[in-house]
């Protein structure tokens, strides 16, 4: 038996968990460093048995975890309890999700179907064997299930939901945003993601050694988004590059309560949809592009902070909101009348890149997003005029928003008008 001493791990993260990728990775760093010898196969089937993930279809293909010689037992009860918690996936009669966790871009995970892809990766490496359990573990068990169970209910609803975190900062409680499915978001992101990384390694060459648990994790989700540089850039995957492909029609779109908005003060105006202009700004304070998630939706908090106390607007003014690190942000969204562009706020969306544009442009990230997703969902979804017409902001109000170099740069783009 390996004896890990994890005690003071797990004060910290029990005592003032969140519930962040981040905070999960430490931990199993923390196991890795106490035991340097440890395979990453060997710890993915401790964590497995401390969780009791052991159900028929994972001994088929995995075998049981406490039948494999390999498979240590992590005997501190508190560190058991721990990562039981943190890994086994359930949906409380309240509709919280638990076995979740926050990712650094922006979405929320479950641990188990993760880990599971990741077990049968290494597994079929070590074997030098296909992963042939890998989709059924991960996406195959928990899609079938949903749609056999849900068949007289409309498809829409077969999947799914999202849900919203306690708090962006320090997240400890997921709570759903209607009846769950037994294919959650959360568990339908671990489970694309258990894909990705578990045919990733299971093709590693024979002179590739595995990289530790906490690297596999932390490449994948702990990216940082470099000004000017695109995803397509990579080769190696991450997982901006999974919410992407997920959303393969209309890109995703950060939800309020997703980036922690205050409510609305007062009574909402409704949009006649849809609507023949959309206008371009820059925030210009925030000054500087976010390139993080977390980052993104602390400016975000910060404008509608502005907006509502130093302005006395009811809401942050914007329709929606571009980050540097790909994500669309709901502000009024797609039915609310905005305050963004003088004398035009009922007849157009207002869609703002966080930081200043005079002498800059956005990312291609950014930029894309708006002109080869945001148009065509707006269209599609019946937000937007097929004809609509593209505005900078200062040609409708005296202002310089959106900045020299992006305005300049939007004069070039499909609708734009004079």
């Amino acid at each position: 038996l390996i004896k890990f001493n994890l005690i003071k791990c797990l004060c910290v993260l029990s005592g003032v968990h969140s519930c962040k990728m981040d905070s999960f990775i430490q931990a199993v760093k923390q196991i890795e460093d106490s035991e340097p010898n440890l395979s990453p196969l060997a710890l993915v089937r401790s964590l497995r048995r401390s969780a009791g993930l052991d159900d028929e279809m994972t001994i088929y293909f995995l075998g049981a975890s406490y039948n494999l010689s390999d498979a240590v037992v992590l005997i501190n009860a508190s560190s058991i309890s721990f990562f039981h918690k943190a890994i086994h996936h359930m949906v409380t009669d309240a509709g919280e999700e638990r076995g979740v966790v926050l990712t650094p871009d922006g979405t929320t995970v479950a641990l188990a179907p993760l880990l599971l892809g990741i077990e049968s990766g290494l597994k079929a490496r070590a074997e030098g064997t296909p992963a042939v359990g890998l989709f059924p573990l991960t996406l195959g068990r928990i899609l079938g299930l949903s749609f056999f169970r849900l068949q007289n209910v409309q498809p829409c609803h077969r999947l799914g939901p999202n849900g919203c975190w306690d708090n962006m900062e320090h997240p400890k409680v997921f709570r759903l945003a209607r009846a769950a499915t037994l294919a959650t978001d959360a568990l339908i992101n671990g489970g694309m993601d258990g894909v990705i990384l578990g045919s990733r390694l299971s093709n590693l060459s024979a002179s590739e050694q595995p990289p530790a648990l906490s690297e596999i994790l932390k490449g994948y989700y702990v990216f940082s988004q470099h000004e000017g540089r695109s995803l397509n850039v990579l080769r190696h995957p991450v997982s901006p590059k999974r919410r992407e492909l997920s959303r393969a029609n209309c890109p995703q779109v950060i939800s309020r309560c997703q980036w922690g908005a205050q409510p609305f003060r007062g009574t909402p105006i409704p949009l006649s949809l849809p609507l023949p202009f959309l206008y371009i700004h820059h925030t210009e304070n925030p000054s500087e592009p976010c390139l993080t998630f977390e980052k993104c939706a602390s400016d975000m908090r910060a404008i509608q902070r502005y907006h509502q106390d130093e302005r006395g607007w009811s809401d942050i003014g914007y329709s929606f909101v571009i980050g540097s690190e790909g994500h669309i942000f709901e502000g009024r969204g797609w039915e609310i009348q905005g305050r963004h562009t003088k004398g035009h706020n009922s007849i157009g969306y207002g869609v703002s890149v966080i930081g200043n544009y005079n002498s800059t442009l956005p990312s291609v990230e950014a930029m894309d997003l708006i002109r080869h997703r945001f148009y065509q969902c707006a269209v599609d979804g019946g937000g937007l005029m097929a004809n609509f017409t593209l505005h900078g902001h200062r040609q409708v109000v005296a202002t310089d928003c959106p900045g020299d170099a992006f305005f300049e740069e939007i004069k070039t783009w499909e609708h734009f008008r004079d």
